[in-house]
């Protein structure tokens, strides 16, 4: 759901601070954190563990679009590097402050995204 749907302020620290960082303004979203960060980094014990730990804190419908949006993103996005394929003007555009917010011009695919090269 978008911060701008429901009104609430968002803080992506988080992302690049990892655990630790607080909930970002999100519902369980140190959960989330952990949860995604296992899945994509972790041990099958890491993985368990923070599985169980989102479960107790969310309703069975937000944890399969937590797994639905890890396994979506991480597709596309690996997709989009393998390909090359830059991102549009008017993406770029709106996407400027959270990139730089998150440092994204750190990874070699910003190459991709003209101007975005840090």
């Amino acid at each position: 759901m978008s911060s701008l749907s429901t009104g609430r302020e968002i803080d992506l620290k988080g992302v690049n601070e990892g655990e630790g960082a607080g909930d970002g303004g999100i519902p369980h979203g140190d959960r989330l954190l952990a949860f995604t960060d296992a899945v994509m980094r972790g041990s099958d014990a890491d993985i368990d563990r923070e599985r169980a730990a989102l479960r107790a804190v969310v309703s069975d419908a937000e944890y399969i679009d937590a797994v639905a949006t890890i396994g979506a993103f991480n597709v596309v996005d690996r997709i989009a590097d393998s390909t090359g394929i830059p991102l549009d003007e008017t993406l770029e555009a709106v996407s400027q402050g959270v990139r730089d917010e998150l440092g994204l011009a750190r990874f070699g695919s910003s190459a991709n995204t003209p101007g975005a090269r840090g």
